[in-house]
């Protein structure tokens, strides 16, 4: 046993009291730095490699008391923030993270800039020692839980679409600012859009420096694109919900360990944890295992896997891999996508049926005797959407062609045209 896990086992054995509230408990573990124990030390860190914040996490799961706050706070601001933010800044916002005290959304996509995300068109005005935003931004996942917002806004239209790009730490909680959740096929909605009329925010709330935001809004995606990939982990997800909108703070503590958490991108917990062994599990359920179709997909399932997992590895081990985020991710979606397939293949018509609420579930269930099924439907529909979130897997592809491969880019003039002289949606 190394001896951060001596000291982290030593430490909950002390502190850890499922009567606590969560408010109570987030405090003694962001305080302590095993919430992010990665980090610097003196930003509420231990310091620690990735891999041993992984393990970190498992140990605190192991020993039954509730993981760090999950959510884009931890897994996205508080990272680039801690890179790109000044010092008082990072006095500003990362114990709030660290703490769960605040939860945090993420205000990039826009109905007409998603895979060209550098085409945004929320603005942002100067007025005195704050900001006046305006816009629409859309997929914004945990916007209707978030105390404060990563936002992407334009505040030169006169440069390049790229340079006249600014990064706020932006209030969510204020007139102005209305979060209208969009429901997906699965029957969740796990995702919003977000409308921005006449809303502040504070001068000293830009990250990185004014105009500079498509560099740090480039850090945000290389550590999203890192947290989504195949193998990227999750452990250290808690099933409380982060910030003063949800109203987990004050609740006990104790009553959300053991609970199934969803995904940092948004996916449902029954298709973020799902991999080989419960596809392989099913097939056996269903007497599939032995169909050579089904046997050779579980092979190409179990092998895409173990890859993710063995480039995970060796990134934790400090081999730097060019790419290997947006390989994860492309991974991912080819992953969940053979997920569905093989899965809809095992249940056959039972594959058809799909329930979309809670009273619904338990109908169904009751009628095929499969609860395991609803799981795999839902898989299904929710397959599409990790191909498009977080950068699509088009995106993806040219990334890796571009940057990685030196490929030559599509020829444009984006990069010397005004904004503002640019077609919009062209």
């Amino acid at each position: 046993m190394t001896d951060f896990e001596t000291e982290l086992k030593a430490w909950l054995e002390e502190n850890w009291e499922p009567d606590l509230t969560v408010r109570e408990w987030w405090q003694r573990l962001g305080e302590s730095g095993w919430a992010a124990p990665t980090w610097p030390v003196e930003w509420y860190g231990k310091g620690l490699s990735r891999a041993e914040g992984v393990q970190v996490s498992r140990i605190i799961r192991d020993f039954g008391a509730l993981g760090a706050p999950g959510g884009l706070g931890l897994l996205l601001a508080g990272p680039t923030i801690a890179t790109h933010g000044s010092d008082e800044q990072k006095e500003r916002y990362l114990r709030d993270i660290v703490t769960g005290a605040k939860g945090w959304c993420q205000l990039f996509s826009e109905p007409g800039a998603g895979s060209d995300l550098a085409g945004l068109g929320t603005r942002a005005v100067r007025d005195g020692d704050e900001w006046a935003v305006n816009g629409q931004k859309v997929w914004t996942s945990g916007g209707q839980h978030a105390d404060l917002g990563m936002l992407l806004a334009r505040t030169d239209p006169d440069v390049p679409k790229h340079q006249g790009i600014s990064y706020f730490a932006f209030d969510m909680l204020q007139p102005g600012v209305e979060v209208r959740p969009l429901r997906e096929m699965t029957g969740r909605a796990l995702f919003n859009e977000v409308f921005i009329t006449d809303a502040r925010v504070r001068d000293d709330a830009c990250i990185g420096g004014v105009n500079n935001g498509w560099a740090v809004a480039n850090t945000t995606l290389a550590f999203e694109r890192a947290g989504l990939g195949a193998g990227g982990g999750g452990e250290s997800g808690s099933a409380a919900t982060p910030g003063t909108v949800s109203g987990d703070l004050d609740r006990r503590a104790g009553d959300f360990t053991g609970r199934r958490v969803a995904g940092e991108g948004g996916a449902p917990a029954s298709v973020a944890s799902s991999q080989g062994g419960f596809i392989a599990d099913l097939a056996k359920h269903f007497g599939k295992h032995t169909d050579p179709v089904v046997r050779q997909g579980l092979a190409k399932l179990f092998t895409l896997t173990e890859i993710g997992r063995y480039m995970t590895l060796r990134i934790k081990g400090g081999t730097d891999i060019p790419g290997a985020g947006n390989i994860g991710k492309l991974s991912m979606s080819e992953i969940l996508r053979l997920q569905r397939e093989l899965g809809l293949a095992i249940l056959g018509p039972l594959g058809t049926l799909h329930a979309y609420g809670s009273a619904q579930r338990k109908a169904l269930d009751d009628a095929t005797g499969e609860p395991a099924a609803a799981l795999v439907t839902e898989m299904a529909l929710f397959s599409p959407g990790p191909s498009i979130y977080g950068g699509t897997d088009q995106v993806q592809k040219n990334i890796l062609g571009e940057r990685v491969l030196g490929l030559p880019k599509e020829p444009n003039n984006d990069r010397v045209t005004a904004w503002k002289d640019l077609p919009r949606n062209g």
